[in-house]
């Protein structure tokens, strides 16, 4: 049975690929995007692969690369390509992997199909992203609630931005979640600087 962890974040752009990045490469993980929207210019996938310096076979291919960067059900209806909960289970990999989502955990995939329900079917711990900035609390609790209500493992938040030591703490003790750690901001985003920052401001074992 496949093992490793689903990344999730309360928003899109928050830097949940950046941290994919340096999860991936801290714990040696495949990585794998299971629908990628948006392709014209660098997916995700090639991001995580560049900002990890890992080699191609820690890579899995997306299940739909779809053109349009919006919320892959409409991408999914402009491309014209179907969506099916049973094409989404988890690869079979010899090595964990890290699972990133297409923004949010309601985002939709079809019609009729949300990303929160196929996190249900692969039963893996999830690790929330969240901002430090305004706003992150009451995003980040209403996420947590969410996956509480529906019964989801959840493993952790990570925080990314600027450090915000009251907010940090208030989101973790209403939700009662522990803290994983922060990912600064970089002023220079290469794969050097993101590792440094990643065994500067987090601890291995909290993710075993």
């Amino acid at each position: 049975m496949t093992s490793g962890f689903i990344v999730a974040g309360t928003d899109t752009g928050i830097g949940k690929t950046v941290f994919c990045a340096a999860l991936t490469r801290a714990l040696g993980f495949n990585y794998w995007k299971p629908v990628q929207a948006g392709t014209q210019e660098e997916t995700d996938t090639q991001v995580v692969q560049r900002l990890s310096g890992l080699p191609a076979d820690h890579f899995l291919e997306p299940r739909h690369s779809l053109r349009t960067p919006c919320s892959p059900h409409l991408a999914a209806e402009i491309d014209k390509v179907q969506i099916e909960r049973s094409q989404l289970g988890l690869p079979e990999t010899a090595r964990p992997v890290v699972v990133e989502l297409a923004g949010g955990l309601l985002v939709p995939l079809t019609r009729d199909l949300l990303q929160i329900d196929v996190m249900a079917d692969w039963a893996l711990p999830i690790i929330l992203c969240a901002r430090t900035s305004l706003g992150t609390i009451n995003h980040t609790l209403l996420s947590i609630d969410v996956l509480k209500t529906r019964g989801l493992n959840i493993h952790g938040i990570t925080f990314i931005g600027e450090e915000n030591i009251d907010t940090e703490r208030t989101i973790c003790d209403f939700a009662m979640t522990r803290r994983l750690g922060r990912l600064p901001l970089l002023a220079s985003l290469d794969a050097v600087t993101l590792h440094a920052a990643f065994d500067a401001h987090f601890r291995r074992e909290v993710f075993q």
